[in-house]
């Protein structure tokens, strides 16, 4: 029966990263329902083996065997849990506080509570950073500057350096990367790269 627990633990690294699969409940209660028989024969064999000491030597191999199953099917639940916890955390860093409605819908409620818990811890860590939002730029800029195209009529945008910059429609400029970010996402910019 070990297999099941073993099912459970790959059931998450098999499937694709940028999905959650629902908390597989059936498999869950198998392997639970495992490790309370178990339990319980441990427990029989225990229980005898107070009243029978002649038998202690006997039943001390299958207590323990059982015990190592029990451990087992334990390491696989947590490792299924976690993975899917790392997963919702990771979701967490690629699309922000909001997650969309596809992975929403695989969200257990307790997976929700932790969700909301994380979003306010790390929340409050920026905000500690003096409003350092960590969830950008999460790989290394290889400059800090881009050439960026103006796709709207924006108007004046004054650098951090105290440079004015007209951004007209067509427009093309080489322009620090963390003042370029918040207009690229908001459709105003967008990023030329090496050799358009």
């Amino acid at each position: 029966k070990a297999v099941v627990s073993t099912q459970s633990t790959g059931e998450e690294h098999r499937s694709p990263t940028e999905q959650l699969q629902p908390l597989n409940e059936d498999l869950i209660r198998q392997v639970l329902a495992e490790m309370n028989a178990l339990c319980e024969a441990n427990k029989a064999d225990i229980d005898t083996m107070r009243t029978d000491e002649e038998n202690d030597k006997k039943m001390l191999p299958g207590i323990l065997l059982r015990h190592s199953a029990l451990e087992h099917n334990r390491r696989c639940i947590l490792a299924y849990l976690k993975a899917r916890l790392d997963r919702i955390t990771r979701f967490r860093w690629d699309h922000g506080a909001v997650l969309p409605e596809e992975i929403q819908a695989n969200i257990q409620e307790h997976e929700r509570q932790w969700f909301s818990k994380y979003n306010k811890t790390l929340a409050n860590y920026m905000s500690s950073l003096h409003g350092l939002d960590l969830t950008q730029n999460t790989v290394p800029p290889k400059s800090l500057k881009i050439q960026v195209r103006c796709l709207q009529e924006y108007g004046e945008l004054e650098t951090e350096s105290g440079e004015i910059v007209m951004l007209t429609l067509n427009s093309e400029h080489y322009l620090p990367l963390a003042e370029c970010e918040p207009l690229i996402r908001q459709g105003v910019l967008q990023h030329m790269a090496a050799g358009s």
